[in-house]
């Protein structure tokens, strides 16, 4: 176990924010993690011990030094654990990086993952985002995940239903933040695809690539195309991909909407709500009346050129100034909408 001081956490978040934390270690078993917890706890009543356990790093904004210990899940691995006649099931150690998971899935032909590929992050960080994209979410492969309990220091095993998914939820958002470290997620693979390519450009992609016949790697690098395309790489522009969630509104609030805004994008939801997009909503606003979010830039705090929903450090940009950027967007949209949009991104 080896603890560093004073130590700069700009090369383990994805916006690249220049912070340091008070305590800073890694981890790579649960006899780690809860050696470095223990040592973190009060030596008196008075002080209330901070520690914040970091994946990849990318769905995080500091605001601040962290004052406090920061663990970095290094916990890697990738088990086939039993098999059916359709599905694998696959556990996966929460330290490793979720693309390159995707790309080994994809590598061995097990199918359900490959919709969300090039997502930023650590697998660790998936269940508690309930992470999705092009019509695919983290729960519809999820079988079961296991937390090491801060205060009971136990293991703990969590299934579909325990985790509660909702829209970029779950419990360890809510009722359960701060008390689970989650060490690694069990996925259900299928042996066969099933091909989703109806969301969004994928059928355009798939045929400007010049694909005739589906599968996995076809899909995935379609999404990869398209991702690339629209959102910039944290390695050159630091972000954290979308800043904000889509929000949902009742559909009668949506016909209103569209009869004063025609251009307005929404989808239709099971619930019979309607999913709103967040960045066609940000796009339509700006600093002042006339201009647009969408490529503003103030000092190394932004939004991206090409994707209103994502906020950047252009390099030097503090955690504050982002967060300030992005309370002005909340407060034009609400104003010109009377839509409220919620932050994906955690704020420290």
């Amino acid at each position: 176990m080896e603890l560093q001081k004073n130590i700069s956490i700009k090369p383990y978040n994805s916006f690249g924010i220049n912070v340091y934390a008070n305590l800073f270690a890694t981890f790579n078993s649960i006899d780690e993690l809860s050696e470095l917890l223990e040592f973190n706890q009060p030596q008196t009543t008075n002080r209330k011990p901070q520690t914040l356990i970091l994946g990849g790093g990318s769905n995080i904004l500091f605001t601040n030094n962290f004052d406090g210990l920061v663990l970095k899940n290094e916990i890697k691995f990738i088990k086939e654990i039993k098999e059916d006649e359709h599905h694998i099931y696959v556990q996966v150690g929460a330290g490793e990086n979720w693309h390159q998971f995707v790309l080994h899935c994809i590598k061995k032909g097990w199918a359900g993952v490959e919709n969300l590929s090039l997502i930023p992050g650590n697998v660790g960080a998936s269940p508690m985002q309930n992470i999705g994209a092009y019509g695919v979410e983290l729960k519809d492969v999820f079988y079961s995940l296991e937390a090491w309990h801060i205060h009971d220091k136990k293991m703990v095993n969590f299934t579909l239903n325990d985790c509660e998914f909702g829209y970029r939820d779950s419990v360890f958002k809510r009722k359960y933040k701060d008390q689970f470290v989650i060490t690694d997620v069990t996925f259900r693979l299928n042996r066969i695809p099933e091909y989703h390519i109806s969301y969004g450009a994928i059928g355009q992609e798939l045929e400007k690539m010049g694909v005739k016949g589906l599968s996995l790697q076809a899909v995935s690098q379609a999404i990869i195309n398209i991702r690339s395309s629209k959102l910039p790489d944290p390695a050159k522009i630091g972000n954290a991909g979308s800043f904000f969630k889509n929000p949902e509104i009742s559909s009668s609030q949506f016909a209103v909407l569209s009869s004063q805004f025609p251009g307005i994008v929404g989808y239709n939801l099971p619930n019979g709500h309607v999913k709103l997009a967040a960045g066609w909503l940000i796009e339509q606003c700006g600093p002042e009346n006339g201009t647009s979010w969408k490529g503003f830039r103030r000092g190394d705090a932004g939004c991206h050129d090409k994707q209103a929903l994502v906020l950047v450090n252009y390099g030097n940009a503090l955690g504050s100034e982002i967060y300030n950027l992005s309370e002005e967007i909340l407060q034009t949209v609400k104003e010109k909408f009377g839509v409220s949009l919620e932050r994906e991104v955690n704020i420290s």
